[in-house]
């Protein structure tokens, strides 16, 4: 790798801009959630989750606390956050996504979305092992 781009792929402040991006989905579907409350608990009404409001309060705030512990690292914790999104992440798909479920064409749209989730919670996996270095 030429010199350059090791500097600058090393540097603190690309590594936080990475996190940042890496966690937009989720802090960004945080903010929404606290601002459109209703909306979050009608999704988790939608997909028939007992106790649907406490289902969307734990859905956001699994997404604000996990991007943040993430971003932040603060003590060492960003693997603690990488690790929530990305279980949070594969449990959207049986819950939200269960593509074996649906006729197609649906069938392979929702199966396109699971594999997306499937990569989401590989790159918090790559995420939460960065953490550690």
């Amino acid at each position: 790798m030429p010199t350059f781009l090791a500097v600058v792929l090393g540097s603190p402040i690309i590594l936080v801009v990475g996190r940042i991006i890496l966690t937009t989905l989720f802090w960004s579907a945080g903010i929404f959630g606290l601002f459109n409350f209703s909306s979050i608990v009608s999704e988790m009404e939608a997909v028939v989750l007992p106790a649907p409001a406490a289902f969307a309060v734990a859905t956001i705030s699994v997404q604000l606390l996990g991007s943040f512990l993430l971003i932040g690292n603060f003590n060492g914790w960003g693997w603690i956050g990488a690790g929530a999104l990305g279980v949070f992440t594969l449990l959207t798909i049986p819950y939200g996504h269960a593509f074996w479920t649906f006729p197609e064409p649906r069938r392979t749209e929702e199966l396109h979305i699971a594999l997306e989730h499937i990569s989401v919670a590989g790159g918090m996996l790559m995420a939460a092992i960065a953490t550690l270095k």
